[in-house]
């Protein structure tokens, strides 16, 4: 019984407690509204949740995340010198086409946010089928080598914690 009035308990809480910064306010009414938030959205949309993911290996994980940190920060400062070099070296933007071996839905969802997260590029869609994701590339040199380092890097350490 429990879990279906309360399927996901750290969202509930994740949504009052946003509702509460987003009005600025703990009077009793909005208290109220962000307790029914919490507590009717999780349950009302239970069934659009995917499965709870299973992940096989914490360590790549924490590795990944590394990956990701150091890559932000790095190409943050590349966007920033390509700004500044544009003028006299144009920019080589286009969009890539990147073939999948991914198939978890949560895997494949995480290598988007990173696709997106990551300065220089942008998930655009994916594949209905899921066999490969279209990024926009700020500036690229190498379709190939891009690909094959995008796989080395975010693929194969996604598949190694999600399948």
């Amino acid at each position: 019984m429990r879990r279906r009035w309360l399927p996901a308990p750290l969202l509930s809480a994740a949504l009052a407690a946003g509702w509460l910064a987003l009005v600025r306010s703990v009077a009793p009414g909005q208290i109220l509204l962000a307790l029914l938030l919490g507590l009717l959205a999780p349950a009302l949309f239970a069934s659009l949740r995917p499965e709870r993911p299973r992940m096989r290996k914490p360590l790549v994980l924490l590795r990944l995340i590394g990956t990701v940190v150091r890559d932000g920060l790095h190409s943050n400062w590349v966007v920033f010198i390509g700004l500044l070099r544009s003028r006299r070296d144009p920019l080589e933007s286009r969009f890539v086409h990147i073939p999948l071996e991914l198939r978890d839905p949560t895997a494949l969802a995480c290598l988007c946010v990173i696709a997106t997260a990551v300065p220089g590029t942008v998930w655009c869609e994916t594949a209905p089928d899921g066999s490969q994701l279209l990024l926009h590339v700020w500036d690229m040199r190498d379709e190939q080598e891009f690909i094959a380092d995008f796989k080395t890097r975010y693929e194969r350490p996604l598949k190694e914690i999600f399948e």
